[in-house]
This record gives C-alpha cells, sequence and structure tokens, in this order.
C-alpha cells in the first residue's frame, strides 16, 4: 500500500536521495551494461547504495529504473523485459526504504522525439510498462526524471493518470533558464499543470551545478505554482585565477541545498556527481537548521507584564540611536585561543578613533572560538567601549538560552544581536550537533520578555531586564517577501534596531528600506570591506546573505597588488557609506582578517 503524499508533503524540507549512475560507475560498472540490469543480476550492488543513502538521512529512496523503456533497453536486447526489471528496481528499493522512507519510481525520457521518431501512442505504451513494474514493486510515486520536452512528459503524465499513481515531472536546463529544448519554464510546466491528474510536485534535476541552478530559479521559486524538489549536478567548473575549479565537494552542495530550502524549496536531492557523502552533508545542514521551533507560551496571567524602559536609558547605543546620532561599531571576532590580549588591544584602538560599540559574533561560520560573552565583558571592563553580543540559537536549548541571557544583564551587556546562527556544517566540527529548539524571532520574544519582566516559565523576573535587542536582516535575500515578513516578525516580537548583512548593493539597500519603513525600525548598515578578488569571489559564492555586483568585482579583479586591493577595499566600502550615510542610522564594519586598521580607515580616513 501506498504512504500519503499529503504526509510527505507535510515534512518540508525533504531530502531526496543522491545519482545511483555516478555510484554505479564509481563500483565499477562501466557504460557498456545496463545499469537498470544490474537490479536482477547484481541486486546487493544496488541495494548497498540505497542502503548507504538512507542512512545518510534521506527521506526518498528513488529506484534505479531511469532508463528503463522498450528504446533504450533495445540496445541491450532488454527491450521485453522493461516491466519485469522495474518490477525489480521497486522491490529492491521498497525493501531497503520499509516503513520509514518513500520510494519514488524514476522514469526517464524515451529517447526518441515524439512526433518525429515515434507516434504518441507508442510512447504512452512505452511509458506504461515501467510505470506498470514500479507500481507493481511498491514504489509510492513516480518521478519523471531529466525531461527537456514539454509533449514528452505530457504523454508520460497521462500515462502515470492511466495507472492512477501520483508523479513528479521534473525539468533539465540547458541554456540559462530554458530546457534543453529551448523552452522556458513556465512553458514547460503548463501542459501537465493543466491536466486533470497534475503533479503534486515539480522538480529541477540534472545538467548544471547547485550555484548555476541557484541563478537560474532565484525569480521562480518564490512563486512556483506547486511544491518544488531541486536535484542540481555535484557542481560545475568554474574559472578562478585561470584555472578550472570543480566546485564539487559536499559541503559545497550542502551550503546550496540550503540557499534552495530558504527561498521556498520544499525538497532537495542530488543528480549526476551526488554522492551518499553529498547527502548526508544536505541532510545534516538542511534538516537542522529547518525543523521544527520550539513554541515559546504565553506567561500565566497571574504574572505582571512591565513596561520595559525607554530605548534610550537601557545603553550608550540605544540613546545614541534613539537621539539621531551617527553610531558606528567595528566587528571584531573572538580568538580561537583563550589569550584576550589581541582583541582587547584592537577593542581600545577602536575607542580612541570615536567607535561606538564593538561588536562580538558567536561562533561565526560555526567556529568554535572563546565564550563570546567573556569577550564582551573583558572588552567593556578593560577597554572601555560597549559591546553588541551575538547571540545564536544554535548550541543550546532554550534553559541554556535564557540563562545566558540572564547571564548578560548581570554582566553588564546591554546590547544584544540575536540571530537564528549556521549549522555546524558549515564549520570545522560538522558532526557536532544543532540546537535550533528556535528560530532569531523566537529568542527575540524571549529576551522582550524579560525585559517585561517575565522569563520563558512565566515566572518573575526582578529586576526585569534592559536589553536592547538588535536582530539580523539581508537586504538583498532572494526571497525579499519572506524576509520582510520575518523582519515584521522580529519587530513584533520586540526588536529595537537591525544590523543588516554586508551591504554591497547600495540600490538593493534602499529599496528594503522604503519597504521597511513603516516598521520604524533603526537601521545599522553592515559594511565588510573587501581584502583582495578571492576574498571577493569567496564572500559571493559561498557565504549566504552576500552579493557582490559585477561592477564591485571587476574593480577588485583590476586592483594589482595586495595593497592596491585592500586600498580598492577600502575605498569601495567609504563609498557605500558615502551613499547610504542620509538613510540609515549608522554602521557596522568587519575588519577583515582580524585588520582592525583597515575597519577604522573605512570609518575615518
Amino acid at each position: 500500500m501506498r504512504r500519503s503524499i499529503e504526509e510527505l508533503l507535510k515534512k518540508p524540507p525533504i531530502i531526496f536521495d543522491g545519482a545511483m549512475g555516478t555510484e554505479l560507475y564509481n563500483r565499477n560498472h562501466f557504460i557498456n551494461v545496463c545499469f537498470e540490469e544490474l537490479c536482477v543480476s547484481k541486486p546487493s550492488v544496488v541495494r548497498t547504495i540505497h542502503e548507504e543513502h538512507k542512512n545518510a538521512g534521506c527521506d526518498v529512496i528513488t529506484t534505479n529504473s531511469f532508463g528503463a523503456n522498450r528504446y533504450k533497453f533495445a540496445e541491450y536486447l532488454l527491450a521485453d523485459r522493461v516491466r519485469s526489471i522495474a518490477k525489480s528496481a521497486a522491490e529492491l528499493a521498497r525493501d531497503v526504504a520499509g516503513d520509514e522512507l518513500y520510494v519514488a519510481g524514476s522514469v526517464g525520457p524515451l529517447g526518441k522525439i515524439v512526433g518525429k521518431d515515434i507516434e504518441e501512442r507508442d510512447a504512452l505504451e512505452a511509458f506504461l510498462e515501467p510505470i506498470l513494474g514500479l507500481q507493481e514493486g511498491g514504489v509510492d510515486f513516480i518521478i519523471f526524471e531529466t525531461f527537456s520536452r514539454s509533449a514528452e512528459l505530457k504523454i508520460a503524465a497521462k500515462a502515470a493518470s492511466e495507472a492512477g499513481i501520483p508523479y513528479i515531472g521534473s525539468l533539465a536546463f540547458g541554456e540559462r533558464n530554458i530546457s534543453r529544448a529551448g523552452e522556458r519554464i513556465e512553458e514547460f510546466f503548463a501542459p501537465i499543470l493543466e491536466l486533470s491528474h497534475p503533479p503534486f510536485m515539480i522538480s529541477f534535476n540534472c545538467s548544471v551545478g547547485p550555484k548555476q541552478m541557484l541563478e537560474y530559479l532565484e525569480d521562480f521559486l518564490p512563486h512556483a505554482p506547486l511544491p518544488v524538489l531541486i536535484m542540481p549536478n555535484a557542481g560545475y567548473p568554474q574559472l578562478v585565477h585561470d584555472r578550472m575549479i570543480y566546485m564539487t565537494t559536499p559541503e559545497y552542495f550542502a551550503t546550496y541545498a540550503k540557499r534552495f530550502a530558504e527561498m521556498g524549496a520544499s525538497a532537495v536531492g542530488g543528480c549526476c556527481g551526488t554522492t551518499p557523502a553529498h547527502i548526508a552533508e544536505t541532510a545534516r545542514s538542511v534538516k537542522a537548521f529547518f525543523r521544527h521551533r520550539v513554541e515559546i507560551s504565553t506567561p500565566t496571567p497571574t504574572v505582571t507584564l512591565r513596561t520595559p524602559p525607554p530605548r534610550e536609558s537601557r545603553s550608550e547605543l540605544g540613546a545614541k540611536l534613539e537621539a539621531g546620532s551617527w553610531v558606528t561599531s567595528v566587528e571584531l571576532t573572538p580568538p580561537l585561543g583563550y589569550d584576550l590580549s589581541g582583541i582587547l588591544s584592537k577593542a581600545r584602538l577602536c575607542k580612541a578613533a570615536g567607535v561606538d560599540a564593538i561588536n562580538i559574533p558567536d561562533g561565526p561560520r560555526a567556529s568554535s572560538r572563546i565564550n563570546p560573552m567573556v569577550t564582551a565583558l573583558r572588552i567593556q571592563e578593560k577597554a572601555g567601549i560597549e559591546t553588541v553580543l551575538h547571540v545564536t540559537c544554535r548550541d543550546k536549548n532554550i534553559i541554556g538560552l535564557q540563562s545566558d541571557l540572564l547571564g548578560c544583564a548581570a554582566a553588564g551587556i546591554k546590547n544584544l544581536l540575536i540571530i537564528t546562527g549556521d549549522p555546524p556544517k558549515l564549520g570545522d566540527y560538522p558532526q557536532a550537533t544543532a540546537v535550533f529548539d528556535l528560530d532569531s524571532i523566537g529568542l527575540t520574544r524571549i529576551a522582550y520578555r524579560l525585559n517585561q519582566g517575565v522569563d520563558i516559565g512565566g515566572k518573575e523576573v526582578n529586576p526585569p531586564t534592559t536589553f536592547l535587542i538588535g536582530v539580523g536582516a539581508d537586504p538583498t535575500h532572494l526571497d525579499q517577501e519572506r524576509e520582510l515578513s520575518r523582519l515584521a516578525q522580529k519587530v513584533a516580537a520586540g526588536a529595537d534596531f537591525c544590523i543588516t548583512q554586508p551591504v554591497y548593493d547600495v540600490e538593493a539597500l534602499l529599496t528594503f528600506l522604503e519597504r521597511t519603513r513603516h516598521l520604524g525600525l533603526k537601521v545599522i548598515a553592515g559594511v565588510w570591506p573587501l581584502a583582495s578578488l578571492q576574498n571577493a569571489r569567496f564572500l559571493n559564492n559561498e557565504v549566504p546573505g552576500v552579493r557582490i555586483p559585477q561592477s564591485i568585482m571587476e574593480r577588485m579583479e583590476k586592483a594589482g597588488s595586495r595593497e592596491e586591493a585592500r586600498a580598492t577595499g577600502i575605498a569601495i566600502a567609504r563609498e557605500i557609506i558615502q551613499a547610504i550615510r542620509p538613510f540609515v542610522a549608522g554602521v557596522q564594519v568587519s575588519a577583515p582578517f582580524g585588520n582592525v586598521d583597515t575597519a577604522l580607515k573605512v570609518l575615518f580616513s
């Protein structure tokens, strides 16, 4: 009995498995053999691949039946065994999946052009053969993979309808956002969306790596008519310093899988070149980051909620923001060891230069560093300058997070920047467990309730805390509607100000400010001076939330020596600040690679 598609769709993000052909080839089964027939002649090999994907954490196992049709099998003299081999492929996958996972029956194009090479009636029969075999073997649904012609996909969909089985239709890109046959996304899917038995999900797979697929889909995904599955290839070569570098590591792939989920994709998986290692990194990253958050309950009616004090009385930063003064902060990352002398010296330089606050990240890029609260406390004590402490949801449950907040109040750390945090797989400890009991919206609500004199259990906190609560914002997020909605929720939860991701696109920031004006939120713009072309490429390609316009990339490329590149990065940052100064409350400048002199030159030269 097939499992419910409705239940599957209730649990996004859904993780599909990776490439079957890649794994069979890696196990010394070359292209002179029929990969699908291995389900019968060497079932243990196929079973092992399914098991490795299951152990990697996928929710859906895909059958080894992509090329199972009469026309492709004819090359191996197997045209009369399509249905039986498809059934065997389904039985193998079903046996591994058990009752825990779903099974997708893979059906690929026929390898013939309908209307030119074969008639529509013959195509329909050719699709029905593997579909019926897969259905008999126990698949939950069909996935029509790597199609490039809408006419052929429509016939395949009709075959699924005749069999009475749910299905997914998947497009293989050619150039840019068109199919290999030259059809645009909307044109390609329109025929099957109009059927009486439409797909329950649409998909994109193969052809390109994750970065290219992201570029192709950034406009489509937020407005897709159905849930979307994304299955790019492992990677695509990119020209870096005149070398063709293949960006294909599991970590690279998982970073983009998370971005797809952030943009609204309901499911992610892998196509050519992806392995169980890619799926394991993807499952670890995406599931940890997007799993269900703890709901913060309201306090009991017997607890009186107090009105927090005015923002200007909570901290020096709050007073300057409320007075409309231009504020400046410099981001200094805590050291990897426990010697704080270096960061204290840098904080003193900032204080002497007139910087208003030091911004202290909490394990940026999921790195393990000295406790940021201790760092902030020492900076305030030894350098005499206020800090803005990042508080992330990644590493502690709500009990630990509330304890940290109360500790901040006791230590006199008054300014908080509440963020969800990067998943562990981005850092040096990818096996570490991510907590993520709640996201930044929920943690903002906890901090604000503490300001009202109530803890997470509805118990009184006396005296109440007096935090100035900051949150993050991304003016260039691919899904602007989602980002705007989340920022509005953060304000409703109690946010007093926000700090943006590094700004390189001035127009994007101004548009974002205009669309958030009604929130009445003080906005501090993030500015990250570029240190080199390599630094710019890394930020643009690998750091979520950072998008650098081509014009800036070209300026960095023209810079010759290391010092020229640094000077160009400083000049670009100063130009950005000059352009945005009339529209924001201040700036937070990062010290690239700990170089505080660069940050100060951006602010005061």
